[in-house]
């Protein structure tokens, strides 16, 4: 600010200035912005500055028209990397990962990480969609080659969705939510693959969201049913044991199969509770025929990955056989080879 000095006839001699230095001021700002805006580990842009940016080319898309991809990027069991060797070494993959796709991006391209191990990749200006997926299958193969974490070699893969503007959209959440499902057909597929998005795809979201909703009134309303099917002595008639299989008595649908429904009872998590129920009953069920005076058979039950820990199935295990007084010896505990696979270490230690 600048003051002026003037003597008794009003005539300026002199000036006063004060001047502050604001230089850290908004250094700070610069560094506060930058942090809003920025993921704090890989220091790729976040969701709030990707959104930002995918509006702005959205507008610039339909004042010229022209073709933009969105990728939406998921790493393919990051999970098991951070329960193997730790959360630190994982960012530290996260920040290799992130280092390697932006290699192969264009400057005016966007590549954003939105959270966890999900990234987000915009690409303006294509001429054709397939070149998103020609970039998606550079990622693929940029990803094949193995990660050094101190003295292991890491591998990772992708499963990526792409989205196209504006046939698959035209605001940034209808692109980002039909770039997330076709990621999840990407792991569908197989996982290390990508896949664009179809029309049809929202329609299979629907029918699971409503199937999923009609899942936790089952089990509330009892909707579930053992069926046994007998295990015969080989060479003879004799039927030496029986397994439970679960059935869905759906209202609308009918009679389901475990494939239509097991899936989505694990990420729901509800298949604790049913199998819980499934075992319960089975074991009730065969002690029940013990005391009608049948053959004292063997029982088979097939158990989900989600089931095999030591809080739920050891001591629920123990307080079922007790109830039901079943003889544990004649209890045949099914596993998947898939359970076995994917969480190796942690299913051998409980067996």
């Amino acid at each position: 600010s600048i003051s002026r000095i003037g003597n008794h006839r009003g005539e300026t001699h002199n000036y006063v200035a004060v001047f502050s230095d604001i230089s850290s001021l908004k250094e700070s700002e610069h560094k506060l912005f930058y942090l809003a805006h920025h993921d704090a580990l890989t220091g790729l842009p976040n969701r709030l500055l990707m959104n930002a940016r995918l509006e702005h080319a959205l507008g610039q898309a339909k004042r010229n028209p022209t073709c933009i991809a969105l990728m939406f990027i998921d790493l393919d069991r990051f999970k098991y990397v951070n329960d193997t060797y730790g959360h630190a070494q994982g960012d530290r993959l996260l920040i290799s990962v992130s280092k390697r796709l932006r290699s192969l991006l264009r400057e005016q391209d966007t590549i954003a990480r939105i959270g966890g191990d999900e990234f987000v990749v915009i690409l303006e200006g294509l001429t054709h969609s397939e070149d998103a997926a020609n970039l998606a299958q550079k990622f693929i193969d940029a990803l094949e080659q193995p990660f050094q974490l101190s003295e292991n070699e890491v591998f990772v893969s992708p499963s990526i969705g792409i989205t196209i503007f504006p046939e698959d959209g035209r605001t940034p959440e209808i692109l980002l939510k039909n770039a997330d499902i076709a990621m999840y057909r990407a792991k569908e597929q197989g996982r290390q693959s990508y896949s664009f998005y179809k029309s049809s795809m929202t329609d299979k979201v629907r029918e699971r969201l409503s199937l999923e909703t009609h899942l936790r009134r089952a089990v509330e309303r009892n909707q579930f049913e053992l069926f046994y099917q007998p295990q015969v002595l080989a060479g003879s008639p004799e039927i030496v044991g029986v397994e439970a299989l679960l059935r869905w008595h759906h209202p609308k649908l009918g009679i389901l199969l475990p494939g239509s429904f097991v899936p989505i009872l694990e990420e729901t998590h509800l298949i604790e509770s049913v199998g819980e129920w499934e075992l319960s009953e089975a074991c009730r069920k065969v002690r029940q025929w013990d005391e009608q005076g049948l053959p004292r058979i063997r029982l088979a039950v097939n158990l989900s990955a989600r089931q095999m820990s030591p809080n739920s199935l050891i001591r629920n295990l123990g307080m079922i056989l007790r109830d039901s007084g079943f003889d544990p010896r004649r209890l045949e505990l099914e596993i998947t080879e898939h359970s076995l696979m994917d969480e190796g270490e942690r299913i051998v230690g409980l067996l």
